[in-house]
Parts: structure tokens; sequence; C-alpha cells
């Protein structure tokens, strides 16, 4: 499996991922490039994600929306506040009222540092979500936030394989 360790800190409010894959970096970096290969992964299994707008550059934006097996929808968007491609990004997640994307006032926002090094032709990956306050990362903990993380950073690997 490709994530190795997940901590999360309520003093510092972070969650970090550690993951590494069996591909070479411009390879992952793709992943993230790419809304059709991101629309692969990003979700835990059984939620597709659907990119419908899809903007990997500095000031960007990135609206989804997650798809449940009963077929609800859970909107969500990325700001992009950074790119270094391949080595990383910056963005910040929220959660969004509805197909307009709207964010959701009620919901917590992380800003995300996702850092990607190779080393011997695999990719280390450091996945770093930071909360404003210790309720809100609570609260995406309480959500699932860990296990559904993990999960769809597990299927990278098949993907990056095929």
């Amino acid at each position: 499996m490709p994530v190795t360790h997940v901590t999360h800190d309520l003093d510092a409010r972070t969650l970090t991922i550690h993951a590494e894959f069996a591909a070479p970096i411009e390879r992952v970096w793709a992943v993230y490039a790419d809304p059709r290969q991101l629309e692969r992964v990003w979700g835990p299994p059984g939620y597709p994600s659907t990119f419908v707008d899809h903007d990997l550059s500095e000031g960007g934006r990135m609206n989804y929306y997650m798809t449940s097996p009963e077929g609800e929808r859970f909107y969500a968007y990325w700001t992009v506040t950074g790119v270094d491609g391949p080595a990383g990004f910056t963005f910040d997640d929220g959660f969004a009222l509805d197909e307009d994307f709207t964010p959701n006032p009620d919901m917590p926002v992380s800003s995300n540092a996702f850092s990607f090094t190779e080393a011997d032709g695999r990719t280390r990956a450091t996945y770093v979500g930071t909360y404003a306050d210790t309720e809100s990362l609570q609260k995406v903990l309480d959500m699932g936030a860990v296990e559904g993380s993990t999960q769809a950073i597990n299927q990278i690997d098949d993907l990056v394989a095929a």
C-alpha cells in the first residue's frame, strides 16, 4: 500500500499523510495535472469524483463533486495557491453547498501542501492539511478524513502502473 504513515496533531492543527509510489515523480504529477486521471483516485472507492473545473495553476480553481453509491453528490473545491510541478502544489480545500460550488461557511477549509520527491525511480509524497482551529480538524477527523484519504491515495499505485 502506498500510504506509509498518517499522523494528526491537534495542537498544530495538521493532518499529515506520507506515501510512496512505484512510479517516477513525473508520472505521479501527471495524476494531479490531468482531471480525468485525478477523478480515478480522488475519493475513496465507491465515491468517484467528477472535476467540473480543473485549473492547476496559481490562482486557479478546481471544482468537483463526489458521488455516493446511492447517487448523492458532495460538492467541494480547491483554490490553488502555488504550483511547483512536478515537486508539488499548494491549495485551499473547502466544501461547497451545491453545484454552483459556493463555499459552505459551516464546514472547515484546509490549507494543503502536496509535495513529491523522487528516490530510486519511486516517488515519495507528503500531504499536509492545516486547519484554522482544532475544532475544524476534529470535525474532518470525525467525518473519516484519515480513512477516506488513505483509501483514495492507495488507489494511485494501480493507476500509475497501468
